[in-house]
Parts: C-alpha cells; structure tokens; sequence
C-alpha cells in the first residue's frame, strides 16, 4: 500500500494549486469518488487479514477525514474570494452626486409618517411596533371589544381560516393590539405611539381595505383628560402648522376607553377646498378617551394606581386634509402623475424646527 503521508501531501497540494471551484470539485472525485485513489485503498482492506486491518483500518479513515476537511477548507477560500471580487464588482461610489434629485418622490402617506413620528418624538413618545396579522385577543379581547361587536363580524374583518383549535388569526383593524402587547411586554409608565398598516373591509373614497394608522397611548400615575386634550391639541397645531388651531371634543363610544369622544378640528370650505383653522365649520380628526379600567385589568395593571389616554388617527386621512387630497383611494393607484403632483423630494425631511414640509416637491 502506498506511503498514505506521502498521498495525503500530495493530494493537499493539489488542492492548495487549484485556483477554482471546478478544479477543486475534480480532485474530490478523482481522490474520494467512487473510483478514486483513496476509495480504492478502502477497498483493499477486504483483502487484509486482521492484523493489517487494525495497522491500515485508522490510518485509512484518517487520510480521509484529513482530505474531507482540506476540500471543505479550500472550498470556502475561494466562495469567499468569489463574493469579495463580486461585492467588489458591484459596489457604488455613495459619494457620487445624484444624477437628478427630481427623479424620485417620496409618498405623501410616508412623508406624514415621519412628521407625525417627528412630533411626538419631541413630545417624549416612543415608537413601538406589532405585527399586523394578529390574535383575537389582542386585536378584539384584550381591548374590551364584545363578542357580538360588529367590528367582530365578517364584513368588517379579514379572517384567516380556523386553525386546528377553532381560532382564527386576523389583519389587524387597528394599531390599538400594539398598546396592549407594549403593557403586557414591561412596567408602567407607557408613553408610545404605534404607526402602521391597517385593514378593514371597506372601500370609497374616503375608505380604502387597507390604511395607515398612528395610535398614542399614555399610562402613568394621575393621569387626566387634562392631559389628553393637551397632547392633541399640541400635536394639531404642529402638524397643521396653526398657532391657533380650534379643537372641539364631542362624548361618543369606543369599548376601550371610557370617557370616551370624538375629536374635532376647526375648518371653512371655500371654493372647493377645505382650509384648517379658519371659518365656522368642523372635521373629525380622531377618536381619543381615557383607558377603560377593563383595558387595564386585561394587562394585568390596577386600575385604582394607574390611569392613562389613548387616541388614534388616519395617517391617510389627514394627509388629506393638509394637503387637499381629494380621493383617498389615489393614494394606492401607482399613478406616476399623481406622485410627481403631490410627491416630496426626497431632501424633504419633516423637521419641526425647519418645517421642510411646507416646501412641496412638485406644486
């Protein structure tokens, strides 16, 4: 049998000299195959008497777990060669100027999403996240909302089929099951908003099955309705850019808060157009409330110690008022003509001390 110290070097510096995958792919068959040089050895052992099978036997597996891990090794030298020379070859120069800052627009719906971040950042609200197809019980139980609650029924929800115990996932309806996983995820205080997509059987003009919501939630201690109607207002003025902006909130119902109401902007019409903070008339914003104790107790908080307000608004919806947008459903009709119309460009970075927004991209 041939010298298997002097095989082995001579079959790793073939290895070491092939400068490609194939080459290398070659010398495994050639050595390892079912024909190969070393697999042919293996088979000598059939031949070999007990004696020289104890003497070759480990010798032999040796040689071959040695040549396994050289090909392995040389292989992933040259994988990685070939995806360095590659990132290489694709790379981009980042400190290259644009071509043309005119070629792309950024949405009306993401350019509303950082302003309204960007205002309750500075108001000391975090932003947290969830998944949009969610659980019954966050989406429905947790946040007080009834069995037989219409929001519940087919022609208002998209349901996933029954899984294999009877429940049934949904696209969420509302950002609202983020808040409830943020008070079961840690300790009071809260102090968050929750963006995201939304989803609801509906379509018009003002209606689309999918949408963009921001909802805000706050639990602390002494908590009052003092403070919700601050923050609202707070944030209408900032967002609308109205030093004197006219709020109103009108009693109405929501299962998860309690008092609860909806909430009114100040507005005139005028020659088509819809002007905040001017004349005598009123356009819903939002609905807004202080936390239902029930909320409360679902998160395993007590309602005796801690109190807190939540409201939620369209992101479509407002972006609309503000820039007078007329169909809700244009937002999602992939028209290049609209976009370039109502679009930003894309150095258009909602700022509240800048205010880079009032300067739009095409009008």
């Amino acid at each position: 049998m041939k010298d298997l110290q002097t095989l082995e070097s001579e079959i790793t510096a073939n290895l070491l000299a092939a400068d490609n995958l194939d080459k290398v792919e070659n010398i495994r068959i050639a050595e390892l195959g079912k024909k190969g040089r070393v697999s042919m050895l293996m088979r000598e052992l059939g031949k070999m008497n007990a004696e020289e099978k104890k003497e070759f036997g480990p010798k032999l597996n040796q040689l071959k777990n040695n040549l396994n891990d050289a090909i392995s090794a040389r292989k992933n030298t040259l994988e990685e060669k070939v995806l360095n020379r590659k990132l290489q070859s694709e790379s981009v120069d980042i400190s290259l100027s644009a071509v043309s800052v005119d070629n792309g627009s950024i949405h009306p719906i993401s350019q509303v999403m950082d302003e309204v971040t960007e205002i309750f950042t500075e108001m000391g609200f975090s932003v947290a996240e969830g998944p949009e197809i969610e659980e019954d019980f966050y989406n429905f139980t947790a946040l007080n909302i009834p069995e037989e609650h219409p929001a519940r029924q087919m022609h208002d929800t998209f349901y996933f089929p029954e899984d294999e115990n009877g429940n049934r996932k949904v696209l969420r309806t509302h950002t609202s099951p983020v808040q409830i996983r943020t008070m079961l995820s840690g300790e009071p205080p809260y102090r968050i908003i929750a963006p995201g997509r939304t989803y609801r059987n509906d379509s018009d003009a003002t209606h689309t099955p999918m949408f963009h919501q921001v909802e805000a939630l706050v639990i602390d201690k002494n908590i009052h309705m003092g403070h919700l109607k601050w923050c609202i207002e707070e944030f209408a003025r900032k967002f609308f850019e109205i030093d004197n902006v006219k709020i109103r909130f009108r009693p109405s119902y929501f299962p998860f808060t309690e008092p609860s109401a909806e909430v009114d902007i100040g507005c005139a019409f005028k020659d088509g157009e819809v002007l905040i903070g001017e004349g005598d008339d009123w356009l819903e914003i939002m609905g807004c409330g202080m936390v239902n104790e029930r909320v409360l107790e679902n998160v395993n908080l007590d309602p005796k110690e801690y109190q807190g307000f939540a409201f939620g608004l369209g992101l479509d919806r407002i972006a609309m008022l503000k820039w007078g947008i007329p169909d809700l459903r244009d937002f999602f009709a992939a028209d290049l003509r609209w976009l370039k119309h109502y679009g930003f460009q894309a150095l258009d970075i909602p700022s509240l001390s800048t205010r880079a927004s009032t300067v739009k991209g095409s009008k």
